[in-house]
């Protein structure tokens, strides 16, 4: 994922989690406020393992997340990993991901043709 496209700061953080509308599935949480931009966060604590399986969850977030920017609004978001998320395949988390953003209600509708 893009650099232009990625939550920074520990403030950015801390405002979707206070502001932020909350949807929520067995292996992730998705956090979202409105905004004039995209950008897009990762939070997996320790609990979910080690390093190595921590990052290798945030890789496969974002890969997930990737494919649906296009079709994304703007707004910030949280993906939030809860331990389970480190068991389970990719396809599982990739189906995740796409429930909690239509749960959200986040990808733009699709218009009538007239």
């Amino acid at each position: 994922m893009q650099r232009q496209h990625r939550l920074g700061q520990n403030r950015q953080f801390t405002y979707v989690y206070r502001r932020g509308q909350r949807v929520s599935c067995r292996d992730l949480t998705l956090l979202y406020v409105r905004s004039n931009q995209k950008r897009i966060g990762f939070s997996v604590s320790k609990k979910v393992g080690v390093a190595v399986v921590r990052n290798r969850t945030k890789r496969r977030l974002r890969e997930c997340v990737r494919p649906q920017l296009a079709q994304m609004r703007n707004g910030l978001y949280v993906f939030v990993a809860r331990p389970s998320i480190a068991e389970r395949p990719f396809a599982d988390v990739q189906k995740q991901v796409l429930q909690l953003l239509r749960k959200l209600d986040t990808q733009p509708k699709k218009r009538p043709v007239k």
